[in-house]
């Protein structure tokens, strides 16, 4: 049997539509096409900056330190929210992007003056999820940015673990001011265009909105219970 394949996969949905007293249906479902579409609306023809107010106004109801940075200022910024978070083990994502963007070099410097700074290794499996709950910071890049919710979009791959985001203290995120959208409704549409066009989506896909947060039925807000305590967003200027 190869991965991923189906087995009698015929016998059991004749079985289930029979269960369910009616024909089975063969034919494929076709979409509604509906007449009114209002979460097409939401911020419709906002520019990218005014996106990232929206995006810095939410930040403050969720608990969440937003700056802007350039790339060229991007080390000098990270360096700062590092030392104000106390950051003496660092973890962060096998993303391109961190060579991209000119971050690696800051870490090789930070290494040789005493931090630890761990990159999540494809092949090294749960080594990996102990490195994250034992470090102070975990630092992901954005694949997606919502500006309503004040949340970034995670697409795990193999270098790419979700523990880097979940299990630290504290959590930085880089989001390129490009991968800034409306809200949801953009995520879910891209998501399905991905499947439609590659087949398939990334096994795990994070939307982080901030540090955890938690309420009792007092409503009485904690922050930090099954996450970061903090979470700190630096806004770059990619293009």
């Amino acid at each position: 049997m190869e991965t991923g394949s189906i087995q009698n996969k015929d016998s059991f949905l004749n079985q289930l539509a029979k269960n369910l007293g009616r024909e089975r249906r063969t034919e494929k479902v076709s979409r509604p096409t509906w007449k009114h579409q209002p979460q097409y609306e939401v911020f419709k023809g906002a520019t990218q900056d005014q996106l990232v107010d929206i995006l810095k106004e939410q930040c403050k109801k969720i608990h969440t330190s937003v700056e802007e940075v350039t790339i060229s200022s991007l080390n000098e910024a990270l360096d700062k929210v590092i030392r104000q978070m106390d950051g003496k083990s660092v973890i962060i994502t096998d993303d391109p992007r961190f060579e991209e963007y000119g971050i690696n070099s800051y870490f090789q410097q930070a290494i040789s003056e005493g931090m630890d700074v761990q990159s999540w290794d494809p092949r090294g499996g749960v080594d990996n999820i102990h490195k994250a709950e034992k470090s102070d910071i975990g630092i992901t890049f954005s694949d997606m940015t919502l500006a309503e919710s004040g949340t970034v979009v995670l697409f795990s791959d193999k270098g790419k673990g979700r523990s880097v985001s979940l299990l630290p203290t504290n959590y930085i995120a880089i989001i390129p001011k490009s991968t800034i959208v409306p809200r949801m409704t953009q995520a879910t549409s891209f998501i399905h265009s991905m499947q439609k066009k590659q087949g398939k989506i990334p096994s795990c896909i994070n939307f982080v909105s901030g540090p955890s947060n938690s309420a009792d039925i007092e409503m009485n807000l904690v922050v930090g219970v099954h996450g970061p305590v903090k979470a700190y967003y630096l806004i770059v200027e990619d293009r």
